[in-house]
Formats: structure tokens, C-alpha cells, sequence
């Protein structure tokens, strides 16, 4: 049987620098109270000149990988945070939580929760469907009287499985694509293995990481209702308006995805307009405008109430934007450094079964590099010649495979990690404890569901 390849210096070199990297994030923040913005950019850079790059194209890789999530995520969190604060100020959001918490018991809250971030999720980019949830999170949890994790886990436990398991979510599509696999019979499986999953890392685990990070509710999207008004005293949109404004995005995204699908080669026409108003920028931008018109509206909000509510919703998201930008350059002076090649290399020559090789090649990039869709494209990329000799059940499960391990342990050189920190006012060790925990459980899950679908298939 071949043996997985030794490393080179250079290699050790590489794989070091990004430990001692991630060592010293965490002390500089645990230890030493350092802001987590001012611990990443040192962190970056440090490990970038550790690992070999010149000082310049350090420093040029910090601002590339900072530039770049701020002009993707940080953008859709600026708008998130408008339309969350919008939400909340027109009484939308408490329409939405109240009918959630009068319709679900305490006991199925979780399993609801779990079932709506899951079909927010499937279409949306996990920051997407976090900033569009989060608003309705933070108030089920406080109406309702659960913690905070028993609402907030099972949540992004259905946004994150949607993200790695299921088409038309970009990242299954990557692979399917890379790898030749049937569409059809990915979604299939990927429905089949994402609902366990959800289960057990949603409202099952739910009861353990409220345990581990006993957390207040934070003081966000504070409504009337909230400060003590009676909440039929003031007027506020009805329920399947603000239903509406939540799932614009979601239904804009869905219908690029499924063109996207049906005819991947057409071009202008309604295919190209899609193409536009699906984009993840657009459709949250189309859904902040229709929120001023329809929840603006609904609320009896006038145009200085309306413009007072945008404006207060960005100071508060200040520190998240930093934090989450110097995730994304941390993850990016991680990948010029060549890291994942070098993990490549190093399990091309394994010996071990095609499914959990895919698996391992997800995981070592992912823990690498901090980036899923990076996982996803090398690990493909890596199976692309082993995929052509594989019967088609087997090719679709290997992309699930893949899309399991892309997802596994979220920490520091993740700007996922960080956004979910700063939302849910969670420390360090307490995102490691439910956050991290949450994402090993889905991509554990996965595999071990993919591996039995490959005893039956």
C-alpha cells in the first residue's frame, strides 16, 4: 500500500509557521485581552513573513485578503445589518418571532429553528443567511425565554449543513462540476445525509453548547415590544409581508441557482437578469429597498424614521466588519503561502479509501487555509483523475464527501468564526466549545452518513 509522502523542510517550514500562527491568535486574545482585529493582523502578518513570504508581499496579501472579504462579506453584513435593524424597528420582526413562539412550544422551538435556517440556508452563502436570521434568533431567544444556544445552534446548524451537503449551494455545485457527478442524484443523497445531520448537530447538540456557553441574549434588534410597549399599541407589517422581505434574497438566489442548472449556457434574456438580481450584493440590496417601501410602510414609519433606523444600524457592526476582514487576510497570507499544495502533496500518495480520502484532503485544507470553498475546489481538483474511474453513485457521494470535510473545524483563520463570536457574544474558548463543535458534528456526521449511503448504493 502507498504511504503518504514525507515533508519536505520547506513544508515543515509552512505547516509550523501556520501553528505557531494560530498559537499565538489565540493567546494574544485569551491571555493578553488583545482585540481580535489587532491579534489577526499580527498573527498574519507574523506568519506570513515566518513562512517565507518577503515583507511586502506580506503585507500585500493582508490587504488583498482583507479587501476581498470586505468586498464580499463585508458588504453583505453592512446590509444585513440594515435590513435586521429595519426588521426590528417596523415591529416585522416581532410579527415574525411572535407568530414563531405562539405557533411552536418551547420544546420544538430548536427543531423550528433548525428547519428554517435550513431552507434559508440552501440557496445562501452561510454569511448571507446569518445576518438574515440573526435579528429573528436574538428575539425568539428572548421572547421565548430559552438560552440563547438552544435557538441559536440549531439555526446554524441548518444554514451550515445546506452550505456543504446540498446543490444548488455554490460549493456542492463546484465540486459536482469539477468532478463530472450527477446533479440529480448529489441532491438526492445530499438530502439524505443532510437531515440526520441537521438533527444531530441542530437541536440535539443544542442542549450541551447552552450548557458550555451560558451566554445572555445580546443587546441587539431591541424592538418596541421589547422596551415594554404593548405590542398592539403601535401599528407594524403583517405576517406575510416581513415573511416576504425575509425571503426575497432567498427566493432571488434559488431562481439564479436553478438557471444556473437548467440552462448553464444561456445568456441575456431572463437568464441574464436573474443572473444579476441572484447575486448575493443584489439581492440583499433589493431586500433592504423593498424593506423601506413594504416594512417602512407597514410600520407607519415616515421618512426620517426610516433614515434614523438605517443609519443607527451601522455603528454597532463596526468592530464585527474589522474582526471579520482581518479573518479574511489571515485566511488569504494562509493560501499565498502555499500551504494547501503542500497538504496536497502530502495525501496524494494515500492508500486509503477513495470517499474518506476525499474527506481527509477537505479537512487538511479547510483546518489549513480557513476557506470551504478553497477545501472544495483543491480536494475536487485532487479526486478530478480517481472520480473518472468511479461508477456515478459513488462520484456523487465523494462530492458529499467533500463537502463534509470543507466545512470541519471553523476557527481562527475562519471569518465565519469570528462573525459568529461577535454576534452571539460568545468568548473564545465558548465559539471553540459550540461554534467549532457545531461545524466537527456536520462534517463528522456527513461522512459517516455518506459511508453508509455507500453500503446500500
Amino acid at each position: 500500500m502507498p504511504q503518504m509522502l514525507p515533508l519536505a523542510v520547506s513544508d515543515a517550514r509552512l505547516i509550523t509557521s501556520a501553528l505557531a500562527g494560530f498559537a499565538v491568535i489565540i493567546i494574544l486574545i485569551t491571555w493578553l485581552k488583545l482585540n481580535p482585529f489587532l491579534a489577526l493582523t499580527i498573527g498574519a502578518l507574523g506568519v506570513g513573513l515566518a513562512a517565507g513570504l518577503a515583507p511586502t508581499d506580506a503585507v500585500d496579501s493582508f490587504a488583498k485578503g482583507f479587501g476581498s472579504t470586505m468586498g464580499s462579506v463585508g458588504v453583505l453584513i453592512g446590509l444585513g445589518a440594515m435590513f435586521g435593524k429595519l426588521l426590528a424597528d417596523s415591529g416585522g420582526a416581532d410579527q415574525i418571532v411572535d407568530t414563531l413562539v405562539d405557533r411552536a412550544s418551547p420544546r420544538m422551538l430548536p427543531w423550528t429553528m433548525a428547519l428554517v435556517g435550513a431552507v434559508i440556508g440552501l440557496p445562501m452563502f452561510f454569511e448571507i443567511g446569518l445576518v438574515l436570521l440573526m435579528p429573528v434568533i436574538i428575539l425568539v431567544a428572548r421572547r421565548s425565554g430559552l438560552p440563547l444556544m438552544k435557538i441559536a445552534i440549531p439555526t446554524l446548524a441548518g444554514l451550515s449543513a445546506m452550505h456543504g451537503l446540498v446543490p444548488p449551494h455554490p460549493g456542492p455545485l463546484v465540486a459536482i462540476s469539477t468532478l463530472g457527478a450527477n446533479l440529480g442524484l448529489t441532491l438526492a443523497f445530499g438530502v439524505i445525509v443532510a437531515i440526520p445531520t441537521v438533527i444531530v448537530a441542530g437541536p440535539l447538540f443544542s442542549g450541551l453548547a447552552a450548557k458550555w456557553a451560558p451566554v445572555p441574549v445580546p443587546d441587539m434588534f431591541v424592538t418596541r415590544e421589547d422596551e415594554g410597549e404593548d405590542p398592539a399599541a403601535g401599528p407594524r407589517p403583517s405576517f406575510p409581508a416581513a415573511l416576504l422581505c425575509v425571503l426575497l434574497p432567498v427566493i432571488l438566489m434559488m431562481a439564479k441557482a436553478l438557471t444556473d442548472v437548467i440552462a448553464p449556457d444561456a445568456e441575456g434574456g431572463i437568464k441574464g437578469l436573474l443572473d444579476f438580481v441572484g447575486t448575493p450584493t443584489i439581492a440583499l440590496l433589493l431586500a433592504v429597498v423593498v424593506g423601506i417601501l413594504v416594512l417602512g410602510a407597514g410600520g407607519k414609519m415616515n421618512r426620517k424614521a426610516i433614515a434614523e433606523s438605517l443609519e443607527s444600524s451601522l455603528p454597532p457592526i463596526a468592530g464585527i466588519l474589522l474582526i471579520v476582514g482581518a479573518g479574511g487576510a489571515f485566511k488569504q497570507v494562509l493560501i499565498d503561502t502555499g500551504i494547501g499544495d503542500v497538504i496536497s502533496r502530502f495525501v496524494t500518495g494515500s492508500g486509503i479509501s477513495v470517499l474518506l480520502l476525499g474527506w481527509v484532503v477537505a479537512v487538511l485544507v479547510r483546518v489549513a487555509t480557513g476557506s470551504a470553498t478553497v477545501a472544495t475546489v483543491t480536494a475536487a481538483g485532487i479526486m478530478t483523475p480517481v472520480a473518472a474511474t468511479l461508477p456515478a453513485p459513488e462520484v456523487a457521494l465523494l462530492v458529499l464527501a467533500i463537502g463534509s470535510g470543507s466545512v470541519f473545524l471553523s476557527h481562527v483563520n475562519d471569518a465565519g468564526f469570528w462573525l459568529v463570536k461577535q454576534y452571539l457574544g460568545t468568548d473564545i474558548p465558548q465559539t471553540f466549545k459550540t461554534w467549532t463543535m457545531l461545524e466537527c458534528l456536520i462534517s463528522v456526521c456527513g461522512l459517516v452518513g455518506v459511508l453508509l449511503l455507500n453500503l446500500v448504493v
